[in-house]
């Protein structure tokens, strides 16, 4: 799961012209860390959500990696 969330995360990044992240952290916040908008935000969750079939922003906002993989679990 970690290893797809990532490859989602760099597909994401290198659409922006982003160097790909060699790991992800659970602390790494989505906007600060990884650099991410709130367009590049309603693309994480439209493709988390083909992947896994979890709508990660259903229940409120979500700020960092780790509440990602802690709603995918």
């Amino acid at each position: 799961m970690k290893e797809k969330v990532l490859e989602i995360i760099n597909l994401i990044r290198s659409n922006k012209d982003l160097k790909p992240l060699i790991e992800i952290k659970e602390s790494f916040k989505l906007r600060d860390e990884i650099e991410f908008t709130s367009f590049d935000l309603a693309e994480l969750t439209v493709r988390i959500e083909d992947e896994f079939g979890i709508d990660i922003f259903e229940d409120g906002l979500v700020v960092n990696v780790g509440e990602i993989f802690e709603k995918l679990s």
